[in-house]
């Protein structure tokens, strides 16, 4: 018997997903027969605490949702990966990616349509050392303003270039607005972006391996009402395209949970935040969309633990410009990336691996969704996100959706089609 365990390090706010995962993970051991070797599973939560460089650990793959905003935890990853061979989701050497500046600059490389930004110095000088006399030196003065006039027209947004659940982010509607948001930015550095405005469909597409899931958002809802359900509002082309992107995007910088923001506005599919650490996967936003992603973190974990996949630390990303520097076409480009991201996420081979091993998941989910323990799943995250006069409504709001993914799963099936 093959024996693997599982780390989450996850923050305090998390008991969702991680709950459902190990739930799966308990009463579906082993998950899968592999080459004869069946695979047993262990999965517990990681603790932080002072590690020696050259310890050993008892984890084999650790699902990270921590490291990207806490520095121990961060450090300890990358040792993991460096020294002990841990298989991590995400890559930690692509964080500074995840501060959303340079995965712009790479997509724009590659051709994306990323629509304009740029990058504004600090409006406050940190209190170290030679900064503020090298600024006084060497940095240029500049009219923000009329850089906005002339290179954006308004409106148009301010957000900061490292990003983190729309912390900071102002929608600026003329001159005034602006320099109040640049005020007010202090230290943090900032980009402004072209406002995509009167759009045909705002995306968030949830990329978790080879597998994506794009869903209708709206941002201008409340948190519990901002994705939508609805499976045909992209045309089979689009949705291609944007799964095509996603993977794209995680294949490039090795994340394998991410989410992919995206708006399709004048016939182009524009990405506008496709960096996300740790992208949202809570049952009271996802909804009818939370089976999904814990199926597919189950599968892909599964995948990775039974075949005894690496986790690459170096980069294939020359491989991705050679490409774009040829004269191809946007479709062509977007095609041979995809293949080079397929080859990444051997999606064929895991593609296999699940109609061959996993044809039993869909079902397990589909009857798990209905238990008791996944009502304590929604009671507990209702408990934690709302106030408590709201608690009841609540549940059964999401016990209400939840109930039509029962229905609309089953009939599916029954059809032969998917959800």
């Amino acid at each position: 018997m093959k024996y693997r365990k599982i780390g989450l390090l996850i923050s305090a706010e998390e008991e969702d997903w991680p709950t459902a995962l190990e739930i799966l993970f308990r009463r579906y051991n082993p998950p899968v027969v592999y080459n004869g070797e069946p695979l047993n599973v262990e999965i517990e939560r990681v603790r932080v605490h002072p590690f020696d460089l050259r310890a050993g650990t008892s984890y084999h793959l650790v699902v990270d949702r921590l490291g990207h905003w806490q520095l121990n935890p961060r450090e300890w990853i990358k040792k993991a990966a460096l020294y002990n061979r841990v298989y991590l989701l995400n890559s930690p050497f692509t964080f500074q990616s995840m501060e959303k500046h340079s995965a712009y600059v790479a997509m724009m490389r590659l051709g994306l349509h990323v629509p304009k930004t740029w990058l504004i110095p600090l409006k406050s000088f940190p209190n170290r050392p030679g900064y503020e006399e090298t600024a006084r030196k060497y940095y240029d003065w500049f009219d923000l303003p009329a850089i906005a006039a002339r290179e954006f027209g308004y409106p148009l947004y301010m957000k900061p270039f490292d990003g983190g659940g729309w912390r900071g982010v102002s929608r600026i509607n003329n001159q005034w607005e602006l320099m109040a948001a640049y005020d007010s930015s202090g230290q943090t550095m900032m980009h402004l972006q072209t406002a995509l405005d009167n759009y045909e469909a705002f995306v968030r597409a949830l990329g978790i391996g080879p597998q994506v899931q794009p869903m209708r958002y709206q941002p201008e809802q409340p948190q519990h009402a901002r994705y939508a359900i609805d499976n045909d509002f992209l045309s089979p082309e689009r949705r291609r395209e944007i799964i095509a992107i996603t993977k794209v995007i995680n294949a490039f910088f090795h994340w394998e949970v991410n989410s992919c923001e995206a708006i399709l506005k004048d016939g182009l599919m524009q990405p506008i935040d496709y960096a996300n650490a740790c992208p949202d996967m809570h049952v009271t936003s996802l909804h009818f969309y939370f089976p999904w992603a814990v199926k597919a973190l189950f599968a892909w974990i599964t995948f990775c633990l039974a075949t005894d996949r690496r986790m690459r630390l170096d980069s294939n990303m020359e491989e991705y410009f050679a490409i774009a520097d040829t004269d191809m076409g946007y479709w062509e480009k977007l095609a041979a990336y995809e293949a080079l991201a397929d080859r990444y996420f051997e999606t064929e081979r895991f593609n296999e691996f699940c109609q061959k091993h996993l044809g039993w998941l869909d079902e397990a989910v589909w009857e798990f969704v209905q238990t008791p323990e996944f009502d304590g799943i929604i009671w507990e995250t209702v408990r934690y996100l709302f106030p408590p006069h709201e608690h009841e409504q609540f549940f059964h709001h999401y016990r209400g959706i939840l109930n039509y993914w029962v229905q609309a799963t089953a009939s599916a099936a029954a059809s032969g089609r998917s959800v």
